[in-house]
């Protein structure tokens, strides 16, 4: 039997016990369904020598050896992964487009009495339908954006809002970025991964109530944010957090712990700055870095480079701005001001659409 999925939303309904992606590894890799397990018929270097052969021999050839290798690398599976699987256990099997690689491995499975469905389309229809969510559908929620300079704490207050009654969608935790030119966290999803997961999220939200996200620019890190979510940001209403500059210097030395614990790499990120300022700014800051100063380059960074550019691209905007006061960001101090911004997000709140 073939699963046709009608929306995003189908897939977090589904009552699958394993969702089997049987694509190569390297198609896995980019992107795949939510939940979903890597099991390949054919790693990378089969699918190629398979594909190679269909060309320049013939589709004969190709399918007869393909068989052959599907078969032999299902029997690793049924003998690694799926060995201890009960009898009643009922998996869900995509490939790209729901064809052969899929039919071949649900035919195997079925055979032994396990009750499999395949996805109608494959990956391809999941694919489809986080386009549509993410490009094509309007943005599903009213949305308030969470404001501030550099150093505000807006990830941190962001994620303490669930707790106030607020729904929230973290784009930077998605994108695993900080959003900054240092806040790269580690391997980032691929573009379309970024997008699934998104459309998720999505998926998950209520429509009727408003949804924060943070302030950010059209790209985190490498990942781009999809238009329609992107131009509901910029005309949003914005909850801003108004924090002296030495507190934020504080609190970033705090939450960018890991950069202060790698010197080579801060001051290789400091480097790319050198095309904005003059080289004896950026020897200046980078002498802060070897001697430890960090909260002395913090507020100098803020103070030459992101204050000023967060201030200008502040000014061109046209919406609603609620500000929210703190004059420190120590830990304790976090919850409190997550529920003023709560507040505030309340008397922000556009009427659902």
């Amino acid at each position: 039997m073939a699963l046709e999925l009608t929306s995003v939303a189908d897939v977090l309904a589904l009552g699958f016990d394993d969702i089997i992606d049987v694509r190569a590894p390297a198609e896995f890799a980019e992107d795949h369904m939510p939940g979903a397990i890597s099991l390949p018929v054919l790693d990378d270097d089969e699918r190629a020598r398979v594909g190679t052969i269909y060309k320049q021999v013939s589709p004969f050839d190709a399918r007869k050896i393909g068989a052959a290798l599907v078969a032999a690398n299902a029997a690793r599976h049924l003998q690694g992964p799926l060995a201890a699987k009960p009898g009643g256990w009922q998996p869900l099997v995509y490939c790209w487009r729901g064809g052969q690689r899929s039919g071949s491995f649900a035919s195997i499975l079925s055979q032994i009495g396990w009750r499999v469905e395949l996805v109608k389309g494959g990956y391809k229809s999941w694919r489809g339908l986080v386009v549509k969510a993410v490009y094509d559908d309007p943005f599903p929620c009213p949305v308030v954006v969470l404001d501030g300079n550099t150093g505000s704490a807006k990830t941190e207050i962001l994620n303490l809002l669930p707790k106030h009654g607020v729904q929230v969608l973290d784009l930077e935790g998605l994108a695993n970025h900080r959003g900054s030119l240092f806040g790269a966290m580690g391997p980032q999803p691929s573009q379309k991964a970024f997008e699934g997961a998104l459309a998720v999220a999505m998926a998950r939200l209520d429509p009727t109530r408003p949804v924060v996200v943070e302030a950010e620019s059209s790209k985190i890190g490498e990942c781009r944010l999809p238009p329609r979510l992107w131009r509901a940001m910029v005309t949003a209403p914005r909850v801003a957090l108004a924090v002296p500059r030495a507190a934020r210097a504080a609190y970033l030395v705090r939450a960018y712990d890991d950069m202060v614990a790698d010197p080579t790499r801060l001051a290789a990120v400091l480097e790319r700055l050198r095309p904005s300022h003059a080289a004896e700014v950026i020897d200046g800051w980078k002498l802060q870095a070897v001697a430890s100063q960090f909260a002395a380059l913090a507020e100098g960074l803020m103070a030459a480079h992101y204050d000023p550019r967060y201030d200008k691209h502040r000014a061109r905007m046209e919406v609603p701005l609620t500000e929210v006061q703190a004059q420190g960001l120590e830990p304790e101090a976090l919850d409190p001001l997550a529920a003023r911004v709560a507040e505030a997000v309340v008397r922000s709140t556009p009427p659902a659409p």
